[in-house]
């Protein structure tokens, strides 16, 4: 009986990340470009720096500062005081939220399974490096979390968590935020994985996640059909998450003119992310989660 629950849980995990995929990603850890002030103690080495085991640098003796950490052998051979510097191990929290509403689910290949893949790969880097690990979902406000995960033992539970939420409802990003910032604790990486499609808009919500201690990744996913429709003719237009109807006559034109205000607003949230620090991606699931992970993420230093 337990095998048979070892190899379904393995089954769930491949049917997101490819074996030879996950190899890949052993070799990968999550890279967060602010100084690290976690509250948790653990295993993560951070950039800032303090009192540990391990030595980073030095610097020249400052009046006031402790003695202790004179390098008395630098003294010795230069008769110059420099303080020795040491890496102080902190603890990163990588949070990962995905967008589950209806809009997602639509799309050939869809961008619920884009995103699925992208979290998982994320989250697995993620756990096999120690770090610990949130995942949070939203549609109406948050839908399904699993909080505070650390360590290789969790991959199985993250896929299968993954995997059983279904991507229906209404997107309120914001009542999403407001939740999610009520119970973050740490310091390191949060990861925005959505298309980005709110009535409401993004700019309040994505307000609550800019802070001081995190890092914002915004990942903008779009389907193919989204970026490039091939439809034409008269159609009627039904909103899937809240059955808004609009009836129009596609043409050249039109077309034109839908791929020009899209490509404006996906540059305004750009320009939204950048100015406040943070950093914007646009993926289309069409293309290869694995190649966005191993070469575009790590351009990009979210991963390294």
């Amino acid at each position: 009986m337990e095998e048979t629950k070892t190899t379904r849980a393995r089954k769930r995990l491949t049917d997101l990340l490819d074996p030879e995929f996950m190899n890949r990603l052993d070799s990968l850890d999550v890279l967060s470009r602010k100084i690290l002030q976690g509250k948790l103690q653990g295993e993560r080495r951070s950039k800032r720096r303090g009192q540990s085991v391990e030595f980073a640098d030095h610097r020249p003796y400052v009046a006031g500062d402790d003695l202790r950490f004179v390098d008395w052998n630098i003294y010795g051979r230069l008769e110059q005081l420099f303080l020795k510097l040491f890496v102080e191990e902190q603890d990163l929290t990588v949070h990962i939220v995905a967008d589950t509403s209806a809009s997602i689910g639509l799309g050939e290949p869809s961008k619920e399974l884009f995103i699925k893949k992208l979290a998982a790969a994320l989250g697995y880097v993620s756990l096999v490096n120690n770090n610990r690990v949130s995942i949070s979902l939203f549609a109406d406000g948050l839908v399904g979390q699993l909080a505070n995960m650390r360590g290789r033992n969790y991959i199985h539970q993250m896929a299968d968590f993954l995997l059983s939420a279904s991507c229906e409802g209404e997107s309120r990003f914001e009542n999403a935020c407001r939740q999610i910032t009520s119970g973050r604790i740490g310091s390191g990486v949060m990861i925005v994985l959505s298309d980005f499609f709110f009535k409401e808009g993004y700019d309040a919500a994505l307000r609550r996640l800019i802070g001081r201690q995190y890092d914002l990744y915004v990942i903008q996913v779009l389907s193919r059909e989204e970026l490039s429709p091939d439809f034409g003719g008269d159609l009627k237009l039904i909103d899937v998450e809240d059955a808004d109807a609009a009836e129009i006559t596609v043409s050249a034109a039109l077309v034109k003119y839908y791929k020009r205000n899209l490509a404006a607003y996906c540059n305004e949230l750009k320009d939204f992310c950048i100015r406040r620090g943070a950093v914007y991606a646009l993926a289309n699931s069409v293309d290869s989660v694995e190649s966005l992970v191993l070469n575009y993420l790590r351009r990009i230093r979210l991963l390294r």
